[in-house]
């Protein structure tokens, strides 16, 4: 089995490939897998790049709850759909162990916790609206102590913010972006009315987490799970062996009921390009770098002089044909356009497209592409410039 087919594959299965065109938000991400969005653009390219949603559309679907930003594995925020947010939850609960146990260093009890965690919870139900934490710290007063220097040293100034993430990790409270925009940079909380339950038992979740793995990025080794799920070796084991995935290839994994298509699959002959976020799921959901850039290209040394290989995430948002990245962008704010260079040989005219396409809808909708919540315009201007030192030198 070839390198190509596999990259083809995997892009085939995130829906990459135009066969997701026109579906719905939550089914996008049932297929294609949870999105990490950090405050930034990916959630609003990953639905965009597969099935050419809105950004209205998405914040619709938001406001209706029918995808959410949750804690979930390993304490990560995806955006959901709906019917994993109880799986979601119960894989990401106890991620907020340590900041407890931070909390209780700085000589707030686990007991006081609780408590506070109980005060937070009946201040959210009675307030009718959603509250930021600047609010909660209004309206609760000397209830939210300060830890003073020892706690602005460890990171932690008060134990408002170890509470807001124990609610949100039971499903008590759900965090709500105040324009009702998932690239917001102000977030509010309010109580869940309706909590979603859990899947099952633990052992359970975890195996539904791995299906759903497989599904979207299949074949994939023990450690490509382990990235993303959190969970320890035997764990996923245990979770391929009950699921009676199929070893395709040495390491790598696949679900069953996917073998007669897998084998049967062609890798496109013709390009088709997307422009994607730096933390899409086709990157994201495996971190594995040489799976998706193809052996050639791992020698190329960027600007900042670090070859391709050498990489552990991708430095800008990505440019993918038929699953293997061949390039780099950004957005320029400032000049209202994509700058871009592909590192690879390239069908000029149709990428030229898909860039004039994903350009005009972060201008029209969006407004910027930011990578994450801290990437300002001001901050990204180094990476503009290396995107466009490297066009000009490709």
């Amino acid at each position: 089995m070839g390198a190509i087919k596999l990259r083809a594959w995997w892009w085939h299965r995130q829906g990459l490939d135009g066969s997701l065109m026109g579906a719905t938000c939550p089914e996008v991400l049932e297929r294609s897998g949870w999105a990490r969005s950090l405050g930034g653009a990916n959630t609003y390219l990953t639905l965009f790049s597969r099935a050419g949603c809105s950004r209205a559309s998405v914040d619709n679907a938001l406001a209706r709850l029918d995808i959410h930003e949750l804690p979930s594995a390993r304490g990560a925020t995806y955006v959901v759909p709906a019917p994993d947010f109880g799986l979601a939850l119960q894989v990401g609960r106890g991620a907020s162990r340590g900041e407890v146990r931070q909390a209780g260093k700085l000589g707030f009890s686990s007991i006081e916790i609780e408590q506070l965690c109980e005060t937070v919870r009946k201040e959210l139900e009675h307030a009718g609206e959603p509250l930021d934490a600047n609010q909660l710290r209004e309206r609760l007063g000397d209830k939210i102590q300060s830890f003073g220097v020892a706690g602005r040293k460890a990171g932690l100034a008060s134990p408002l913010p170890v509470v807001l993430g124990l609610l949100q990790e039971r499903g008590t409270i759900r965090r709500v972006p105040a324009d009702g925009r998932l690239d917001s940079t102000r977030l509010t909380y309010m109580a869940w009315d309706d909590p979603p339950t859990d899947v099952g038992s633990d052992e359970q979740a975890h195996v539904e987490l791995v299906r759903r793995y497989l599904s979207w990025t299949g074949p994939a080794g023990i450690d490509h799970m382990r990235w993303f799920t959190g969970f320890g070796t035997r764990a996923l084991r245990a979770a391929v062996s009950m699921l009676d995935a199929r070893e395709v290839e040495p390491g790598l994994w696949l679900l069953p009921e996917l073998l007669d298509e897998f084998e049967s699959y062609v890798a496109p002959k013709d390009p088709s390009y997307s422009l994607v976020s730096w933390i899409d799921a086709l990157a994201l959901l495996r971190r594995d770098i040489t799976g998706i850039v193809a052996p050639q290209d791992l020698s190329i040394v960027l600007p900042d002089g670090k070859p391709v290989g050498e990489l552990k995430d991708f430095p800008h948002h990505l440019i993918i044909d038929r699953g293997r990245v061949v390039g780099f962008w950004e957005f320029d704010p400032s000049a209202g356009a994509v700058v871009w260079a592909p590192f690879a040989k390239v069908h000029r005219q149709l990428l030229e497209a898909a860039v004039e396409r994903t350009e005009k809808f972060i201008v029209d909708q969006l407004g910027d592409a930011r990578g994450s919540i801290l990437d300002t315009p001001q901050v990204r201007q180094p990476r503009i410039a290396a995107v466009r030192a490297f066009a000009n030198l490709a």
